[in-house]
């Protein structure tokens, strides 16, 4: 970059371009509906939207819940 703040050689940058990585659940979130579900015990409730199935207990046995999208994979 000169003085002036323009790129001398513009588009010529040495990144391989290769990210493209969407994050978890390929970029797509799981919408609103749904529920979460005990892996162990098969409980399920509601899924609310903005808390993660992953920050409730199960109702039933006390162990963490999961998306039920995730349990079908």
């Amino acid at each position: 970059m000169n003085n002036s703040g323009k790129n001398e050689n513009p588009g010529k940058g040495r990144g391989l371009g290769l990210g493209g990585g969407r994050g978890r659940n390929k970029g797509g979130a799981f919408g609103t509906g749904g529920f979460c579900i005990c892996a162990k015990c098969g409980e399920k409730v509601p899924h609310k939207r903005g808390v993660k199935c992953t920050t409730l207990k199960c109702p039933k046995c006390g162990k963490t819940m999961i998306r039920e999208e995730l349990l079908k994979k």
